[in-house]
C-alpha cells in the first residue's frame, strides 16, 4: 500500500513538473516567429523586411503577439516581419546585437520597444537615453530604414503606482531621443495609459515569476487566450502586469500598422 502510494505521489509530481515544464520551455525558452538567426541569411526574399527590435513584449511567446497581429494583416502582407525581440533584454543587450539581430536583416523599417527591464533593474535614466541614442544612430548611420521608438507600456494596471510614475521618466527619454534624431515615436503608453483610465479598479504592478509561470500555463495547457488569462486575474491588457494580452498587443500591432502605413505614403 505505502508503495503504491509513493508511486502514485511520483507520478502525480512528474506530470505536474511535465506540464510546467511545456509552458515554461514555450514561454521562455521558445524562439519567436520569423527571428533574425533564421530571416537574415543570404538568402532573402525580395519583400522589404521590418524589423521589430525589443525584448519578451516583442517576442510575443509570454502574452499575445503583437508582431504576429501585424504579420497577419492583408494591408501588410508586402512586408517581412522579422522578431527581433529576446527575453529578458534590457537597452545595452539590445545595444550589444544591433549588428547581427537588425542591421543583418538590411531592413527598411525598424520598430524598437525596449525599457521594461532597464526600469525593473534600476537602471539610471541618462544611461538608458544613452543606450537609446546609440542604438538609433548604429541604424540610422547604416542603412536608410524608417525607425520608430516606442514608448514603453505600463507596468502593472494601477497608473499612479511610484514604478509608473519612475517609468514616466523612460518615456520622456525616448520621446527625447526621438526628435533629436529625427526619427518617429509611437505612443504605446499613452494609448493603453488612455484605456485603463476608463477602469476604477485597476491592480498595482506585482509581477513575479510564479505569476508568469502561471499565466503561461493556462494559456499553452489548459487553451484560454491571453485575454481570458488576463480577466481571470482581475486585469485587461496585462496578463501579468507585464505582458500584453491579445488586446493589449492589439493596441500595439494598430499603432505600428498605422506608423508603417503613414510612412510608407510619404
Amino acid at each position: 500500500m505505502k508503495k503504491r502510494i509513493i508511486v502514485s505521489v511520483c507520478l502525480v509530481l512528474a506530470g505536474v513538473l511535465a506540464t510546467l515544464g511545456t509552458a515554461g520551455y514555450r514561454a521562455f525558452l521558445r524562439p519567436p516567429a520569423n527571428p533574425p538567426s533564421q530571416a537574415c541569411g543570404d538568402e532573402r526574399g525580395d519583400r522589404p523586411v521590418v524589423v521589430a527590435a525589443g525584448a519578451s513584449i516583442t517576442q510575443g511567446t509570454l502574452g499575445g503577439d503583437w508582431v504576429g497581429a501585424l504579420r497577419a494583416r492583408p494591408e501588410l502582407q508586402g512586408y517581412e516581419f522579422v522578431n527581433a525581440g529576446v527575453n529578458g533584454n534590457t537597452s545595452a543587450d539590445l545595444l550589444g546585437r544591433i549588428d547581427t539581430d537588425v542591421m543583418a536583416c538590411r531592413p527598411a523599417a525598424v520598430t524598437i520597444l525596449v525599457g521594461t527591464n532597464d526600469v525593473r533593474d534600476g537602471v539610471p535614466v541618462d544611461r538608458y537615453q544613452d543606450n537609446m541614442a546609440a542604438i538609433v544612430e548604429r541604424i540610422t548611420a547604416g542603412a536608410t530604414a524608417r525607425v520608430a521608438l516606442m514608448s514603453l507600456p505600463p507596468l502593472g494596471e494601477e497608473l499612479d503606482s511610484e514604478i509608473n510614475r519612475n517609468l514616466s521618466g523612460y518615456n520622456a527619454a525616448i520621446r527625447e531621443v526621438a526628435i533629436r534624431a529625427g526619427v518617429d515615436y509611437v505612443p504605446v503608453h499613452e494609448r493603453m495609459t488612455g484605456l485603463l483610465a476608463q477602469r476604477g479598479d485597476r491592480q498595482p504592478y506585482d509581477f513575479s515569476f510564479p505569476l508568469a509561470l502561471s499565466a503561461a500555463t493556462q494559456h499553452y495547457v489548459l487553451g484560454r487566450n491571453w485575454d481570458e488569462v488576463a480577466r481571470a486575474g482581475g486585469r485587461e491588457l496585462l496578463v501579468d502586469h507585464i505582458h500584453l494580452s491579445d488586446r493589449g498587443a492589439a493596441q500595439v500591432a494598430d499603432l505600428a500598422a498605422e506608423w508603417l502605413t503613414r510612412t510608407q505614403a510619404q
